[in-house]
């Protein structure tokens, strides 16, 4: 894994790339994850899951976990989209590549990006967006459909409270992070 994107909920979007080798790396992206992320209310993060036959996918898998823990330890939420769910509902195929990803996301969501991470962030992004009801493009029902596939988390009250020290905080940005295989 050489970068990992990530896309606001202003569509923001730009990749991390790290600098450092082996377990170094985890600290260098849980760092930028961590600076990129703190001091933020978020409602939801999408991350993009690691493909149905690559589980066991050494740094991969290891970045997820970091990542994820990262996640829970400051209570936010987070989703799960697989690769193949992110291109159909970016494309309408599962098996696009990643060149139709990024045509896609210039048709449809008007953005011409720097790289495939952050295209895949930004589609990321357009998911988490649609769940929360707030879609950034209008795509086809089964395009849309395709995030029937995603285990979203409860769904989030996003009235302002004031949290305790315990409670998740919500408010009302979707961060993405793709996860390169």
């Amino acid at each position: 894994m050489t970068a990992t994107g990530i896309a606001w909920a202003d569509g923001t979007t730009y990749t991390i790339k790290p600098k450092r080798d082996g377990d170094a790396r985890l600290l260098e992206i849980e760092s930028e994850i961590s600076r990129a992320i703190e001091g933020r209310t978020i409602d939801l993060v999408v991350i993009e899951d690691l493909p149905a036959n690559a589980k066991s996918a050494g740094i991969t898998g290891m970045v997820h976990g970091t990542i994820r823990a990262w996640l829970r330890h400051h209570a936010v939420p987070y989703a799960l989209a697989t690769p193949a769910t992110l291109k159909k509902y970016a494309t309408g195929r599962g098996n696009a590549g990643k060149p139709e990803m990024a045509v896609a996301a210039y048709k449809r969501l008007n953005r011409e990006l720097a790289d495939d991470n952050q295209v895949d962030a930004l589609w990321l992004r357009a998911a988490g967006l649609d769940h929360l009801d707030h879609p950034d493009a209008q795509l086809p029902a089964t395009q849309r459909a395709a995030l029937t596939a995603v285990k979203w988390p409860a769904r989030l009250d996003t009235t302002p409270t004031r949290p305790h020290h315990d409670e998740p905080r919500f408010g009302r940005t979707v961060v993405n992070v793709p996860l390169p295989a």
